[in-house]
C-alpha cells in the first residue's frame, strides 16, 4: 500500500449499512471514527413526507451534537430509475422533495440511480431519462445542489456522453469504483479522469468480477425480466452462482492506491463514503474500512 498520498478527504459511512435504525446508526458511525454519514431518505422515518417540521430540526441537532455531517442523502427510487416515462412525474417530484430535505439537513448532494443509459439515443427510454434528468438537473442547479448518479450500470465514457447533453451539471456523479470493477469491468482510474468535472461524492467499496455479466441482470432494465433483489444480494455475497463478489476494501480488484491518487490528481475534495452491502458483522467491516482509509491520511 502507498501511504504517501496524505488524503485530506473526510470519511463517511452509510448509516443504513449498520442495520440498526437511523439514531443508533448515527451513534455507531461516530464510534467507528466517521466524519460524516450518508442516509437513505426514500421511505420509513427518513421519508421527506414523514420527517417534517420539528422532526427535521431534531435530527439536525442530533447529527450536529455528535459532531457529524451528512455527506449525502440517498434518494434511489428503484424501479429502473427514470426509464419509464409514465411514472417519472411522480419520481421527479419525490426526488425534488428529497433534495429539499437534504439542504435542510446540511448537505447539497442526493445520490441516486437513474437506470442504465441506453446505447440507442433515439429510443423512448433514452428520451424519458433525458427529459427527467434535464428537469432534475435544472432544479438542483437552481439550489446549488446535485443529484449524483452512481457509477456502474454503464461504462464511464457512456455516462459522460449522457451527462454532457444536459444543460446544467445539477445531475452529476457519485463515483463507486467497485460497481465498475464488479459489473462492467471498467477501469475506475480512467473513469475518475473521464468524469472529473462531475464527481461530487464517492463510495469506498471493493469487489471482484467472477464472470462477465449483463448489467441488465444486476440493475434491471425496462421490459427486461431480471432476478429479484435478494438474488442480487446473494450474488454480492459470493454464492455458487455469483457473477461478482463484494469484498472489504483492499481485498478486491479496486486498486485503491491508484484510485485515491486519481481522485487527488483531479482535485476532488469531497467525502469518501464507505458502503457495505454484505457481510455478517457490518459494524466490524465498516470500522475496518475506516481504518483502511485512515492509513492514506498520513
Amino acid at each position: 500500500m502507498t501511504t504517501h498520498l496524505h488524503l485530506t478527504n473526510k470519511i463517511g459511512v452509510i448509516v443504513d449499512s449498520f442495520g440498526i435504525g437511523v439514531t443508533e446508526g448515527l451513534k455507531k458511525a461516530k464510534e467507528v471514527g466517521a466524519d460524516g454519514v450518508q442516509i437513505y431518505a426514500v421511505s420509513g422515518e427518513m421519508d421527506p413526507d414523514v420527517l417534517i417540521g420539528a422532526k427535521r430540526r431534531e435530527l439536525r441537532s442530533l447529527i450536529d451534537g455528535l459532531g457529524l455531517e451528512i455527506s449525502a442523502l440517498c434518494g434511489d427510487l428503484a424501479g429502473h430509475g427514470f426509464q419509464d416515462a409514465s411514472v417519472n412525474p411522480e419520481k421527479i417530484e419525490k426526488s425534488k422533495r428529497i433534495l429539499d430535505l437534504a439542504l435542510e439537513l446540511g448537505t447539497n448532494v442526493v445520490t441516486t440511480h437513474i437506470g442504465i443509459v441506453p446505447e440507442d439515443r433515439n429510443g423512448p427510454i433514452y428520451a424519458a431519462m433525458h427529459q427527467a434528468c434535464e428537469e432534475l438537473s435544472r432544479y438542483a442547479s437552481s439550489l446549488n445542489a446535485y443529484f449524483a448518479i452512481e457509477t456502474g450500470p454503464e461504462p464511464a465514457a457512456h455516462l459522460k456522453s449522457f451527462l454532457d447533453t444536459l444543460g446544467t451539471n445539477g445531475v452529476s456523479v457519485n463515483f463507486d469504483p467497485a460497481n465498475m470493477v464488479m459489473v462492467t469491468g471498467d477501469d475506475p482510474v480512467q473513469g475518475v479522469h473521464l468524469l472529473k468535472d462531475y464527481i461530487v461524492h464517492t463510495h469506498v467499496k471493493d469487489g471482484r468480477r467472477l464472470r462477465i455479466v449483463d448489467p441488465k441482470q444486476v440493475y434491471g432494465y425496462l421490459g427486461y425480466e431480471k432476478m429479484d433483489h435478494s438474488a442480487i444480494a446473494d450474488m454480492a455475497a459470493g454464492g455458487a452462482e455469483a457473477d461478482f463478489i463484494e469484498l472489504p476494501p483492499g481485498e478486491g480488484d479496486v486498486d485503491f492506491d491508484a484510485y485515491f491518487k486519481a481522485l487527488q490528481d483531479i482535485g476532488y475534495q469531497g467525502y469518501l463514503t464507505i458502503e457495505r452491502e454484505v457481510g455478517h458483522d457490518p459494524a466490524a467491516d465498516i470500522a475496518g474500512a475506516v481504518r483502511f482509509i485512515q492509513r492514506y491520511r498520513g
